[in-house]
């Protein structure tokens, strides 16, 4: 079903650019690595998020940061923790217990709490639940679903976060009527280009490759309103892994032509460039914080010329329902849902903290 009332691109005066981030460390993995097969292929995982969290503050720039709910969490039981009990066993049995100290690739509430006191402010969403059990799944039902992404947003709210923006794992769309009911405003759409569509297909991979291959222009996106007051925002380009295989084929330029041209588009059209990542695909080879930096270059050159602005999901949700009239959202980054937090309520407050000159004296602070 889908929802437009009204000319949905109207709210926009330029182009917006928006930053998401899936932070899932090795949840998203636990049923495809081991952790000694992880920490291979991710070799600074942990420490990826910080460094990640650190250059996005100096660019002045917020992002959407999509957590898995038990990073929020200081430890678990594991299998026995009743966090997890409404999970199939067979899912649960592949958790570990532990606390940050011991298991540091699944539990991360000082990160959260870096995550939520940081300026500029940063927005906090759930990515896929408690613990990234794929809501496609052959075991998964409504029931263990609705279990899954209740207790991964009671464990954002018990860091002192109550999320309005929601991703799915892998992509897996399912049961979107959940999300509203749980205080979810609006969710992250599947990758919008057909080489995207075609899935985890041999297809869909040299489709894939091909894009890199040409520098397709990653194609600008708008809201879609899929049920009342639950807003699609789906993502233009997610980026194309960079390990050494990948590479040797595919040469790292290619990414940063794609993330130019995608700036470019939306700014052409007035619509959305929605790029994403997850924060280790960044350790994947020695060059792609670099890489990274040299992106963040081009967004701050192309905001501080007035061609596009940076937003946060939750802040074009607000902005979708304030150009119909409606009641707006609770706000437009991570929502405090108690004075304790000292995050920011508001999306302008925030946005008093991207100065120019701060973001232009960066320009940006290299660590090649």
């Amino acid at each position: 079903m889908r929802l437009e009332p009204y000319d949905i691109r109207r709210p926009f005066e330029r182009g917006v650019v928006i930053l998401s981030f899936d932070a899932e460390q090795i949840w998203g993995y636990l049923d495809l690595l081991s952790e000694v097969q992880f920490r291979k292929r991710y070799p600074g995982a942990v420490e990826s998020h910080r460094r990640l969290l650190e250059i996005i503050a100096e660019a002045g720039v917020s992002a959407t940061w999509f957590l898995v709910g038990a990073m929020a969490l200081s430890g678990s039981d594991g299998p026995a923790d009743l966090r997890m009990a409404g999970l199939p066993m067979a899912w649960r049995a592949k958790i570990p217990a532990g606390t940050e100290g011991t298991k540091p690739l699944l539990y991360g509430r000082s990160f959260v709490d870096q995550l939520r006191k940081i300026r500029p402010c940063q927005e906090i969403g759930l990515h896929g639940g408690l613990t990234h059990f794929i809501w496609t799944n052959p075991l998964a039902t409504r029931e263990n679903v609705e279990w899954e992404l209740a207790e991964g947003i009671a464990a954002l709210q018990q860091a002192g976060v109550r999320p309005l923006s929601f991703s799915f794992g892998r992509e897996q769309e399912v049961y979107h009527t959940l999300l509203p009911a749980h205080g979810i405003r609006c969710y992250r759409g599947r990758t919008v280009s057909r080489a995207f569509q075609l899935g985890r297909t041999f297809c869909g991979a040299l489709a894939r490759l091909f894009d890199e291959l040409r520098r397709a222009t990653p194609p600008p996106v708008w809201p879609e309103e899929m049920l009342p007051g639950l807003w699609n925002i789906p993502s233009s380009l997610f980026l194309y892994p960079i390990r050494p295989c990948r590479t040797s084929v595919v040469r790292l330029q290619s990414r940063l032509d794609r993330f130019s041209l995608g700036i470019a588009a939306a700014a052409r059209h007035r619509g959305i460039f929605h790029f994403c990542l997850h924060p280790e695909n960044l350790v994947e080879s020695p060059h792609g914080f670099s890489m990274f930096e040299d992106m963040l270059e081009k967004l701050i050159l192309s905001r501080d010329r007035g061609d596009v602005e940076v937003l946060t999901m939750s802040e074009v949700a607000a902005r979708m329902e304030r150009g119909r009239g409606s009641k707006p959202l609770d706000s437009g980054r991570n929502t405090p849902i108690g004075p304790q937090t000292r995050v920011g309520a508001g999306g302008e407050e925030c946005h008093s903290s991207h100065a120019k000159s701060r973001a232009t004296h960066l320009v940006i602070r290299k660590r090649r």
